[in-house]
């Protein structure tokens, strides 16, 4: 068994069509931003790192939003993730930056998001990222 651990956000702005979240995806897969800590660095700027590549947004961190986890195989390996989630404010930057991990990356109103994302996870921080939004 292998443990594994990754950070991310949920990146939320109100928009033209009311409150937008930044969603990436690839292959007909739709999810938040996120990815693996790099030597010795901070949980938190990995998250803020990870979105600024994966999504070409420039974030600041509101606040923590909790963690997920899951078990996933690789040949011959059992991987136990944990992933760190923050709740995000886009400070600049633009979509069109993002890196060459996902097809797309674009802002979508929360209820699109709810049904675009690919898993019960994901939609469950989404949750926790508007209960905290609305909360503000």
């Amino acid at each position: 068994m292998k443990d594994a651990v990754a950070a991310g956000g949920v990146v939320i702005r109100k928009g033209e069509r009311g409150t937008e979240v930044v969603l990436a995806g690839r292959e007909g897969m739709w999810v938040l931003p996120k990815g693996t800590p790099d030597l010795a660095e901070r949980i938190e700027d990995t998250a803020t790192r990870e979105v600024r590549e994966e999504t070409g947004l420039d974030v600041r961190i509101v606040r923590p939003l909790g963690s997920i986890e899951y078990w996933f195989a690789l040949p011959r390996q059992r991987v136990h993730k944990v992933v760190h989630f923050f709740l995000m404010e886009p400070l600049g930057g633009d979509t069109s930056r993002h890196d060459h991990e996902y097809e797309e990356v674009r802002w979508v109103p929360v209820d699109e998001a709810r049904r675009l994302l690919s898993f019960d996870t994901y939609r469950e921080m989404l949750e926790r990222a508007l209960i905290d939004e609305e909360a503000a």
